[in-house]
């Protein structure tokens, strides 16, 4: 292997790692909040790793800096809609997960 299909197989995997992560958090997580808040970070985190490994794999070429864009606006555009999504949810009515009296679920 060369070092270049190293360095996209890591980012790649890092990015399935953060994508796992999310996923787990969906379904474990208590609320729509606790829930969003999971699967917006790790989603933005993956995509972004996923892409960079791609433009990695491709090389210096005009598809990799397409990518690349496409990464950065990911970057920008996942965590603007996951607010307002949130922010939506909580106009609507929707309440934030507690902890009860007692400390446990």
């Amino acid at each position: 292997m060369v070092v270049e299909d190293v360095i996209c197989v890591v980012f790649m995997l890092a990015g399935f790692f953060f994508f796992t992560t999310a996923t787990l958090g969906l379904l474990r997580l208590p609320d729509f909040f606790t829930r969003l808040h999971a699967t917006g970070k790790g989603d933005t985190l993956a995509v972004f790793l996923s892409l960079i490994g791609l433009a990695v794999y491709h090389g210096f070429s005009l598809t990799s800096a397409k990518i690349v864009f496409i990464a950065v606006f990911m970057f920008l555009a996942q965590p603007t809609a996951t607010h307002a999504i949130s922010r939506a949810a909580f106009r609507c009515g929707v309440q934030p997960w507690t902890m009860p009296k007692g400390g446990k679920k």
